[in-house]
């Protein structure tokens, strides 16, 4: 019985992903289970889709002030802890957000410093010619809505206007519905990054798509 559960289970991971991205999760997982590795894709937006520039005329589309983001951030709902916006703030992180009135609907966070990741000792490096696009969020009464879409192609209006050449954000390997969806948003993968930790000690390595762009994991900003 315990075997037919797990070979259901199985074809079924295969039906929705695919034998590849099954074969591909698998392994990574096989692997943490001795040390941590990870695959991140690296990806690049640089070009405004205009069909995301429109929206219902009772969102209101903007950047957060730190007045707005410390009374946003009471709200558990919005996912944006106290202890996040210090952190952000000090770096000179922006988040732009879209209202529906009082709601905060949807923001990201752009970012031209290296910003830690997951594990949070590590900190991604880019071409300071690229704003680092992260922590992006929709309100689930407004999902669906492209809201995301909507936020990210404004926010990148406004940085190529300021002379960026464009976003740049990663994605995990073993994550497919947030690479289908930002493939879907007009990203482009440019390389990847390979994180271990062997013997306590982390170390990484950047295919040559990632070159132009610096991308890269430090221990040390």
């Amino acid at each position: 019985m315990i075997v037919q559960e797990l070979l259901q289970k199985g074809q079924t991971k295969i039906r929705q992903k695919g034998i590849a991205n099954s074969v591909h999760q698998m392994m990574l997982k096989a692997v943490n289970n001795f040390m941590l590795f990870k695959i991140l894709r690296g990806v690049t937006l640089q070009k405004v889709e205009d069909k995301f520039l429109d929206y219902p005329s009772h969102f209101k589309p903007m950047f957060l002030s730190e007045q707005m983001l410390r009374h946003y951030s009471r709200d558990p709902g919005n996912e944006m802890p106290e202890s996040f916006i210090e952190e952000s703030l000090a770096k000179g992180d922006q988040c732009f957000g879209i209202f529906d009135g009082g709601v905060l609907a949807s923001y990201g966070w752009y970012s031209q410093q290296p910003t830690h990741i997951d594990p949070p000792e590590l900190f991604l490096h880019f071409n300071p010619s690229f704003v680092y696009m992260y922590k992006g969020f929709t309100h689930h009464d407004y999902r669906g809505q492209r809201l995301h879409a909507i936020g990210m192609n404004l926010a990148l209006k406004h940085y190529l206007e300021k002379g960026y050449k464009g976003l740049v954000s990663y994605v995990e390997s073993s994550n497919f519905d947030s690479l289908k969806s930002i493939y879907r948003l007009g990203y482009v993968n440019v390389g990847s990054i390979y994180l271990f930790r062997l013997f306590g000690r982390y170390q990484s390595f950047a295919s040559s798509g990632c070159d132009p762009f610096e991308l890269a994991l430090k221990t040390l900003v």
